[in-house]
């Protein structure tokens, strides 16, 4: 096991002035040791660092020193550093330790905000399998390639980018991230618009600072997004579900016509993979603009899209600034990269600016600077192509798997776009009993129920195909066909 060096200054206890020095030091040092704040191997601070920390002499540092390392606290050598002993001598180790003192939990007096707030959820860092969703093939990302331009923008670093950035984020990747939403998304933008974040939460969280107070309304897709709905609520603001059908999300009606917000996602409509047509994407602008609404759309997952010219953004068909747009890199490159955009209007750009230089400040200007090179120098486009065609194969490899063996247990649903997909169950069988049972066997789903905020008309389940090969694919199908048969019998 490697040593550790101890360089922080430590918080010892009060000396009493009739204790001598070097007896109050070695003593506070000894209690550190036994209640293993200063563990085995690690280095103790120099005695000159110590003596001049707590203003003593550096001869009476070393005599507190001399007589742990007598005991067998620590050992080590002039020069050589001093630590704490690997292993502490038996009768210290039987000596008592002082009892933890028995707290009654205190009475927090907190907002309402704070106790309107969800658990958090654990993240999965466990490694990729069927069918886990929301994910990008990371095994294939160029990671080599990455360390070359970040280690080639560490080696160039300057002093402007030690100081920080604009609250809306690094010029040069805002202007990157505009072209690249005009020549692909069909978004109508300039860099000025853009507000460089770190997720969709963030991105809500934001919205909603600005454009929510408590008791507003917000209409939202269902199923949808329940992080969003979480956001909202949190805020105060009471979540009006809107069903959908073929064409996406349906227009909210008359009675809502006092919405403030209203959050879709019209690129591949999450969870349920629908496509918001041309016509109802007009006609949800005319709705909103009636009702003085802004339209958070958030374009997830849709760079990669399998069939089909992409229908243009809502963003790009509004005339008159309603739509703020959401996108982000985190499912196009990898998920700990936390950098995504907003798309802002231009009369709201100074408000975002405000909140954010209040709340935020910016972006970590390192990671956004290389995702800018990465952009400019031609590397971003490229992996966009090459994934894409990698997840149409797997795709395909799904539907194929799909067809030969889950015929009568799970119809598996063709998509435009995005990196998951559904399953809708037959023979009455429970999304969440079928979810259970593919656990059991490896293989991970989701119900759909459990992004709904009324009951469905139909049980199903979100695959995600992107993240996993093809062999992956077809065992997931396999050991999902045992699961659901089993629930037949």
């Amino acid at each position: 096991m490697a040593r550790t060096t101890t360089t922080f200054e430590r918080i010892l206890p009060p000396r009493d002035r009739e204790t001598p020095a070097y007896r109050w030091l070695y003593a506070a040092l000894r209690d550190e040791i036994l209640e293993g704040r200063l563990r085995p191997g690690a280095r103790l601070p120099g005695t000159r660092d110590l003596a001049a920390q707590y203003g003593l002499a550096r001869g009476t540092i070393v005599s507190a020193f001399e007589q742990l390392k007598s005991e067998g606290y620590v050992d080590g050598s002039v020069g050589s550093g001093t630590y704490v002993s690997r292993v502490l001598p038996d009768e210290l180790l039987k000596a008592p330790r002082s009892q933890p003192l028995v707290h009654m939990p205190p009475k927090r007096q907190l907002s309402n905000y704070a106790k309107r707030l969800p658990a958090a959820s654990p993240v999965n860092a466990s490694a990729p399998r069927a069918f886990r969703t929301d994910i990008p093939a990371i095994d294939l990302f160029p990671t080599t390639l990455w360390t070359q331009i970040a280690s080639r923008r560490l080696r160039r670093l300057s002093a402007s980018m030690l100081l920080g950035s604009d609250p809306l984020g690094y010029k040069p990747l805002r202007i990157a991230i505009a072209d690249y939403l005009t020549a692909s998304r069909g978004v109508k933008c300039d860099a000025a618009q853009i507000a460089v974040i770190s997720g969709v939460q963030d991105a809500l969280d934001l919205v909603a600072r600005l454009a929510l107070d408590r008791g507003d309304r917000v209409c939202m897709e269902d199923p949808g997004y329940q992080g969003a709905a979480a956001i909202f609520e949190s805020a105060g603001a009471k979540v009006c579900a809107v069903p959908l059908d073929d064409q996406g999300m349906r227009v909210p009606g008359a009675k809502l016509r006092g919405a403030r917000l209203i959050y879709v996602t019209p690129g591949h409509q999450f969870p349920m993979g629908v496509t918001m047509t041309l016509a109802r994407r007009l006609e949800l602008l005319e709705w909103a603009r009636g009702a003085g609404a802004l339209i958070f759309e958030d374009d997830y997952d849709s760079e990669y899209r399998y069939s089909a010219r992409p229908v243009p953004s809502l963003q790009g068909l509004d005339p008159d600034g309603q739509v703020l747009f959401f996108g982000t890199f985190s499912k196009v490159l990898f998920p700990s990269l936390r950098i995504a955009y907003l798309v802002i209007p231009h009369d709201l750009v100074d408000r975002f600016a405000a909140v954010l230089a209040m709340t935020r400040r910016h972006a970590p200007l390192l990671d956004q600077a290389v995702l800018s090179d990465f952009i400019a120098e031609g590397h971003f486009g490229r992996h966009l192509r090459r994934m894409r065609q990698i997840y149409a194969e797997r795709l395909a490899v799904l539907l194929d798997h799909a067809r030969r063996r889950l015929v009568g247990l799970l119809e598996v649903s063709d998509i435009e776009a995005g990196l998951q997909t559904t399953g809708w169950l037959r023979n009455g069988i429970s999304a969440r009993d079928a979810a259970h049972a593919a656990l059991a066997r490896g293989v991970e789903v989701t119900p759909l129920s459990g992004y709904a905020r009324r009951p469905m008309p139909r049980e199903g389940l979100q695959l995600g195909f992107a993240a996993v090969d093809a062999r992956e694919i077809g065992r997931g199908v396999r050991e999902l066909a045992i699961a659901l048969d089993s629930m037949c019998g």
